[in-house]
């Protein structure tokens, strides 16, 4: 009898011996042979038993009920054999080589971000477990689960994205935690098979070197100007003397602020893009103190982000940082473009998950959201029918054109209004001059945009939630660096009346991400403002803060700008 008639044999033997419920259960969820061997010691047989009670006796579709499944068919593939667990001749038990180095790893869970109790936890204790067969058993399978919610943990996040958010949409990673624990009872270095789960980009090893360093890096925070009013070129101030110290001026006898503090204080803004007036205010002086305050769990939270992102971002991508209201452009790791964005509004939020970028679009129709035309565009109308043809705007019915002057605009406050608005192409249209695409459900992408004085602003959630980039034609010279017939030049000629469709030959990944916390080149660290509340509410799913208030929704972007 071959191998595999062995294997079949092994597996129609370990399913007979089931209920037939979990019989038919195992047959239906087979893609292949599932390996049930039989048990061939009194410990295997009790493993058995209470693997088996336990995948039965959870409710389907739960956690308990996967994590169940898993483990019978992990131990099942090798008669149920313990593979984290010693014994003695003289029956004493312990855990094993593998085991014992794995146990050092959960206990070093906190400078991961993680919380050793969540591993570490009552099952795991070896003592009263020798002669008893079910100790034993239950203390195997118990570090077995203890394993995978490590390895789950610091591959894929403890928190599930979408339980912060709706707005976070973003699929957890896949853990084939079954070959994991396999991988992890035959390798001599199980913590290196485990540490290789963690994600690899260089913003992460930061923070957590950050983490590490916490209380070290307080000591060392930059000297704190205290809040006051707003300060400007020629004023005076008793916060001047700090201010000289903090950007290392001679002192003077004076308290203005005098041409060379304000020479480098447009140099600090400068270097954090932020707008370049001299002028103190409230963000200007937020940067200078080292950006808002900053504690262990922003860490934490902002280390749980980046386990969310895919481990692969693309060698050459494109990075939106909503909180930073900046877009980069990497190559191999290297930023080699970055821009000034506007974002949505906390009212009409700037969605997080990732894509590619698949189509460009020059001299863009916008066709209008519906609840843009509803909030926002019908109460124009119905206070001047001229507002559409003035505004370039077509109304269309079944695709064709129709006459606003025909259409009886309170049917808009109703649920049924089956008119659509679009804009046509030309100077003043929503959406600029171009547009890139990466098609989603949540119909948002970046683009040009007519309203160029938002990006004066040093706060700039202001859109419908689309992302506007300051300098479109710039950015897609950068974007189309990598392909041979398309570059700045050649979008620019396509300028005019008709909107005209551009495919690049690759697809660029573009990351739409939130951190409050981001490394920089000389090792300190830049906290960000939360202008969504993603990072409290975070805070508060990893028990690391209290429950979160809402962020207010203060005066959002003028009516006149009703741009995506």
């Amino acid at each position: 009898m071959n191998r595999y008639l062995v294997c079949l044999a092994a597996a129609l033997a370990g399913i007979a011996s089931l209920t037939p419920a979990l019989s038919q259960e195992i047959a239906g969820l087979a893609t292949g042979p599932i390996i049930i061997a039989p048990p061939q010691t009194p410990l295997a047989q009790t493993i058995k038993a209470g693997l088996a009670g336990a995948y039965t006796g959870a409710p389907k579709d739960s956690s308990v009920y996967r994590e169940a499944q898993k483990l019978y068919f992990f131990y099942g593939a090798r008669h149920f054999e313990p593979i984290w667990l010693d014994q003695s001749a003289n029956g004493a038990v312990a855990f094993s080589a593998p085991a014992q180095k794995i146990i050092k790893l959960f206990e070093a869970a906190g400078s991961e971000g993680l919380r050793p109790a969540d591993y570490l936890t009552p099952e795991l204790d070896v003592t009263g477990a020798k002669g008893s067969p079910a100790k034993m058993a239950a203390l195997e399978t118990a570090f077995s689960r203890a394993v995978m919610r490590y390895a789950s943990h610091i591959h894929t996040g403890r928190i599930n994205p979408q339980s912060v958010s709706p707005a976070l949409d973003i699929e957890p990673k896949k853990l084939d935690e079954a070959a994991l624990l396999v991988q992890l009872a035959s390798s001599p270095d199980p913590v290196s098979v485990l540490q290789g789960l963690q994600p690899t980009h260089p913003e992460f090893k930061a923070l957590k070197a950050a983490l590490a360093n916490f209380d070290e890096r307080q000591a060392e925070a930059p000297l704190q100007i205290a809040a006051g009013p707003t300060l400007k070129p020629g004023m005076s101030d008793a916060r001047i003397p700090a201010l000289r110290t903090r950007f290392e001026l001679p002192p003077t006898d004076d308290l203005v602020y005098d041409d060379a503090l304000v020479a480098a204080m447009k140099s600090f803004q400068q270097s954090r893009n932020l707008a370049v007036d001299g002028v103190v205010g409230p963000a200007t002086l937020t940067a200078i103190n080292g950006g808002a305050p900053l504690s262990r769990a922003d860490i934490i939270a902002n280390m749980e982000r980046w386990r969310w992102m895919p481990r692969d971002m693309g060698d050459f991508h494109v990075f939106v940082n909503i909180p930073e209201y900046r877009l980069a452009i990497s190559r191999d790791g290297a930023e080699s473009y970055t821009t000034r964005v506007v974002v949505g509004t906390v009212k009409n939020q700037t969605p997080i998950f990732s894509d590619s970028i698949q189509h460009i679009v020059v001299n863009p129709y916008w066709n209008v959201p519906s609840s843009i035309v509803k909030g926002e565009l019908a109460q124009a109308v119905l206070r001047n029918p001229d507002y559409i043809d003035s505004h370039n705007y077509d109304l269309l019915y079944e695709g064709r054109p129709v006459s606003p002057w025909q259409v009886n605009w309170s049917m808009v406050s109703t649920s049924y209004f089956p008119f659509k608005m679009r804009q046509r192409p030309g100077p003043d249209n929503a959406l600029g001059q171009i547009k890139f695409l990466f098609p989603n459900k949540h119909d948002v992408y970046l683009h040009d945009t007519p309203s160029k004085a938002f990006f004066e602003r040093d706060a700039r959630a202001l859109s419908h939630g689309c992302v506007r980039v300051q300098n479109p034609m710039e950015f897609a010279g950068a974007l189309m660096a990598n392909e041979p017939n398309i570059d700045r030049a050649s979008l620019e000629a396509m300028f005019g009346p008709s909107e005209r469709w551009v495919n690049p030959e690759t697809q660029i990944p573009v990351h739409l991400a939130y951190f409050t916390v981001r490394p920089q080149a000389d090792g300190s660290l830049r906290s960000f403002e939360d202008i969504y509340g993603h990072n409290a509410k975070l805070i508060a799913a990893l028990g690391l803060g209290p429950a979160p208030v809402a962020p207010q929704i203060v005066a959002e972007a003028p009516a006149a700008d009703v741009a995506p």
